[in-house]
């Protein structure tokens, strides 16, 4: 039986390139920054439905989604899953706040699709970041843009919008991921049943509210 997750150094040009070039959209890094980070680099294929992060467990990896699909997640009160965010290609997979704090994560992340990710040490990225201010840039600016400038209007919604014009508002933001989820992945997300999306749709479908 093939695993369900295998770890190897890192070889791809191709993969490495398409790393770096989303780096780049957030801050220039010199090329011996680079060099340094490439060295910490780890390639990780993950299968579909096989958990990159356990609840519980203490993160201490942050990983790049080179291919594939995953989900933050956590269980509800009720025993419901709870969908917090999706993470796609070229975005950075990870329980931030536990790794960060060297803490239990309160959230799951988890292959939706086969994943092939790079994955990197959040101890020595750290070292890093205090080595090179480039890669301190690099940090902020990650930090600002997903955690202040997006967060912000994704909570506001949340507590202001019904379920329908958060969903609209998802496929017109992210039309490709919407196509890539299950019904059951969106439900979760909105915090609604199945069923409930299911109106939503015909709701759509034929023009109405």
């Amino acid at each position: 039986m093939a695993s369900e997750s295998v770890v190897t150094v890192l070889e791809s040009s191709f993969e490495l390139a398409q790393f770096f070039a989303k780096v780049r959209t957030y801050a220039d890094l010199s090329p011996q920054a680079e060099a340094a980070w490439t060295a910490i680099l780890r390639r990780r294929e993950l299968q579909k439905d096989v958990p990159l992060i356990r609840a519980g467990d203490v993160p201490s990896a942050y990983a790049f989604v080179v291919s594939g699909l995953l989900f933050q997640h956590y269980t509800g009160p009720a025993g419901d899953v709870v969908i917090k965010y999706f993470f796609p290609e070229n975005r950075i997979a990870a329980s931030v706040t536990a790794t960060m704090l060297g803490a239990p994560s309160r959230f799951g992340v988890t292959a939706i699709e086969d994943c092939v990710l790079l994955e990197y040490d959040f101890a020595a990225f750290k070292r890093l970041v205090d080595a090179f201010p480039d890669m301190a840039t690099f940090y902020i600016r990650y930090l600002e843009r997903h955690w202040i400038i997006e967060k912000e209007p994704e909570e506001i919604a949340f507590r202001h919008d019904d379920a329908l014009e958060r969903y609209r508002a998802f496929i017109e933001a992210q039309p490709d991921l919407h196509r890539r989820l299950k019904q059951h992945h969106i439900a979760a997300w909105l915090g609604i049943t199945p069923e409930s999306l299911s109106r939503l749709r015909r709701v759509i479908a034929y023009g109405r509210r």
